[in-house]
C-alpha cells in the first residue's frame, strides 16, 4: 500500500508539471483528488487493512492528500499570476481617455410638477397640509356629506381593507376635514397633495393609483368668483398667459355649487385626440364651494363662514404641460420615459 501511495504520489506531481493553463489544472484536480481519483480509492480500500495497519497507511494516506492539495494551490496562484502578467503586457490602458459619465438620478415627472404646484400656490399663499392615505370611511365619505349607501359613492370605486370601516383613500378630500377641525374657528388656506387610489380600468386618462393636490380656504366672505380667480390664475401660471378654460357644472357631494374646470388640450390642440375623448378639452380638477354640512362637520358655523375647494389631477397637468399621450407611462418605470425628465 506504501509502494501504491508513492507511485500516486509520483504520478500526480510529474502530471502536475505539464499543466499550463486553468482548465487543464481543474482538469488534473478532478483526475488526482476528485472521488474518482486513485489516491480516494486508497482510502475506500481502509477497511479490507489488517487493524494494525489503517492507522499508518491513513496518516501516509492523508499526508500525500495534503502534499497534492498544496502543490495544486500554488500551482494555481502561479497561473493567476501567469495570466496577470500577460494582461498587463497585452492590454493598455489609455489614461488620457476622457471617464465614462456617471448616470445621475433625476426627479421623476409627477414630483416635477407637484414641486411646480406647491410653488404657484406657495406664491398666492397657501399652504402644503399632508394627511394620511389609509383613512376611515367616516373621514372618506361621511364628514363630506355622503353618507352609507347613498348613491353618490359610486362615484369613487373604493379598495376596503380588511378592517371594517378602513379603506384606501379614493381622494385628498378627507385631508379637508383635518385641516379645518386642526385651524377652527380660524381662517385657513392649504393644499393637500397625496397619493389617491380607486378600482377603475385603466387607460390612457385613468389609473388606479394617482396623485391629487386638493386646495380648500375658508374664511370671510369667500366667494364663487375667487375660487374662478384662483384656478385661472393657476391655469395661467402653469401654462401661460394664452392657456384657454373652461367651467362646466357638475355635482360633488361635499361642494355647493360645483363645476369642473377644462384645459385646451395641447396634445391635439383642441382637435380631439384619444386623450381628451375626441372633445378638445381636458378635465384637470374639480372645485366647488364648500357645503355648509361640510363646513359644519369641519369646526365652522356656515352662517359666518364660507369657503370654496378643488382636487386636481398633477398627471393630468403633467399630460397636457409635456404632451404626454398616456397616463399609464408615469408608474411604468420605463426609462426611456424617465430620462427625457
Amino acid at each position: 500500500m506504501f509502494e501504491e501511495l508513492e507511485k500516486i504520489q509520483t504520478a500526480a506531481l510529474a502530471a502536475l508539471e505539464s499543466v499550463q493553463s486553468e482548465a487543464l489544472l481543474e482538469q488534473w484536480r478532478i483526475a488526482h483528488l476528485g472521488r474518482s481519483a486513485p489516491l480516494m480509492q486508497v482510502f475506500e480500500k481502509f477497511n479490507s487493512l489488517p487493524k494494525e495497519e489503517r492507522p499508518v497507511v491513513g496518516k501516509r494516506a492523508n499526508e500525500v492528500k495534503r502534499l497534492l492539495e498544496s502543490h495544486l494551490a500554488e500551482r494555481s496562484e502561479a497561473l493567476h499570476q501567469n495570466a496577470l502578467a500577460q494582461a498587463l503586457e497585452t492590454e493598455r490602458l489609455d489614461v488620457t481617455l476622457p471617464g465614462r459619465p456617471i448616470q445621475q438620478g433625476r426627479l421623476h415627472p409627477s414630483t416635477q410638477i407637484l414641486r411646480r404646484i406647491y410653488d404657484i400656490f406657495a406664491e398666492m399663499g397657501f399652504q402644503v397640509y399632508r394627511t394620511r392615505e389609509v383613512e376611515s370611511d367616516e373621514y372618506n365619505f361621511e364628514l363630506l356629506n355622503i353618507p352609507a349607501h347613498h348613491p353618490a359613492r359610486d362615484m369613487w370605486d373604493t379598495f376596503h381593507t380588511i378592517t371594517p370601516g378602513v379603506l384606501l383613500r379614493t381622494h385628498t378630500s378627507p385631508g379637508q376635514i383635518h385641516a379645518m377641525r386642526e385651524n377652527a374657528p380660524n381662517p385657513v388656506r392649504v393644499i393637500l397633495p397625496g397619493m389617491c387610489y380607486r378600482y377603475e380600468q385603466t387607460s390612457a386618462r385613468k389609473e388606479i393609483q394617482f396623485n391629487q393636490v386638493e386646495g380648500l380656504a375658508v374664511g370671510h366672505h369667500i366667494t364663487f368668483g375667487d375660487l374662478k380667480g384662483t384656478l385661472i390664475d393657476f391655469a395661467r401660471r402653469m401654462f401661460g398667459a394664452a392657456v384657454r378654460t373652461r367651467f362646466r357644472a357638475s355635482h360633488f357631494p361635499f361642494t355647493e355649487p360645483s363645476a369642473e374646470m377644462d384645459i385646451e388640450c395641447f396634445i391635439c390642440g383642441g382637435k380631439g385626440c384619444n386623450v381628451c375623448s375626441s372633445t378638445g378639452w381636458l378635465e384637470i380638477l374639480g372645485c366647488g364651494m364648500v357645503h355648509p354640512v361640510v363646513l359644519r362637520n369641519g369646526g365652522y358655523d356656515p352662517k359666518e363662514f364660507s369657503g370654496f375647494a378643488f382636487g386636481m389631477g398633477p398627471e393630468r397637468i403633467a399630460m397636457l404641460r409635456y404632451k404626454i399621450e398616456d397616463i399609464r407611462y408615469f408608474w411604468g418605470n420605463d426609462l426611456r420615459f424617465l430620462e427625457q425628465f
